[in-house]
């Protein structure tokens, strides 16, 4: 049965469609027959119980250039007028986006927002992953100099990287006898109010950062992401290289491990970020992946994705 959805997201007329999750998953949408409107954060109000967006109609197609025709502006309830939200606008994961997850929780689960908003709130991609310490390289989530003077002494070699921070923005990492150590904690003490991670540098970083994607728990795809030359980032908005990976038995395991958790908890489509059998991060907000995983000829996650919504209208 058509479904309507309704897509909460960064103006899509901006979007790189060519590496945008969000533009696949509207694909597919619209493919099965699905109807489709867009509204920007900005656009959704609160008028007592009542859950408001502004939105125009969309139809897509995979045109650089023109990828979108929008409608024009209607005011709908999104409790009563839509059956999906997906909440896809990127991060910073800052209190206008805490503030859209009270506003979404009001119309979930009669209308299914995708991820659920409570849990979105709940499982901040720093935060959340910090449920499976087994999994990770050592950790530290703190501001306090003298925890992180200690960190470094014990693991010389050190990332340091905001809390709520995202695409690779202000990561650095700091060796046992880099002069620059003092003014970075100094820039990060006036630049973020909140704690910070800290995490020992892994060198196998140099052969990619792989993003594995989960559909409702279970592993759906993968592709490995290698640093460009002199940079530590391997982020492919920052320049890193898509590749074609199978993966291992260890990061087969931490998907059976943490994919019990992501399901109980609503998270259909989740990224996780792993580095030499390390989880390093869990991406619930607005994980990216399914286009470089497909073009480099693997599944389309973005059919999986659909077929675990649909499964729970």
């Amino acid at each position: 049965m058509p479904l309507r959805v309704a897509v909460q997201m960064d103006p899509i007329e901006r979007i790189n469609i060519a590496g945008d999750s969000t533009f696949a998953l509207m694909l597919e949408a619209q493919r099965r027959g699905h109807e489709l409107v867009v509204y920007t954060p900005d656009r959704l109000s609160q008028v007592g119980g009542e859950v408001f967006a502004t939105v125009r109609q969309a139809q897509v197609r995979d045109v650089a250039g023109d990828h979108v025709t929008l409608g024009e502006e209607v005011r709908i309830s999104l409790g009563d007028e839509t059956d999906v939200v997906l909440l896809r606008q990127d991060p910073p994961f800052d209190m206008a986006y805490v503030t859209t997850t009270h506003m979404l929780e009001r119309v979930h689960p009669k209308t299914l927002v995708v991820n659920d908003p409570g849990h979105v709130r709940n499982a901040p991609e720093k935060i959340f992953v910090l449920d499976f310490p087994h999994l990770m390289p050592p950790t530290l989530v703190t501001r306090d100099r003298a925890e992180i003077d200690a960190f470094r002494k014990e693991h010389q070699d050190i990332v340091v990287k905001p809390l709520y921070g995202n695409g690779g923005a202000a990561v650095f990492r700091l060796t046992a006898d880099d002069l620059n150590y003092g003014s970075l904690i100094d820039f990060f003490s006036t630049s973020f109010r909140e704690p910070w991670m800290v995490q020992k540098f892994l060198p196998e970083v140099a052969k990619g950062d792989k993003r594995i994607l989960l559909v409702d728990g279970k592993f759906a795809g993968a592709v490995n992401r290698v640093p460009a030359p002199g940079d530590l980032r391997s982020n492919m908005v920052r320049g890193g290289a898509a590749q074609t990976t199978e993966i291992s038995a260890r990061e087969q395991e931490i998907c059976d491990t943490i994919g019990p958790e992501l399901s109980r908890r609503g998270l259909i489509f989740v990224g996780i970020d792993v580095i030499d059998g390390w989880l390093t991060e869990i991406n619930v907000t607005s994980p990216t992946g399914i286009r470089a995983i497909k073009r480099l000829g693997g599944p389309d996650v973005a059919v999986m994705t659909w077929d675990a919504i649909e499964a729970r209208k």
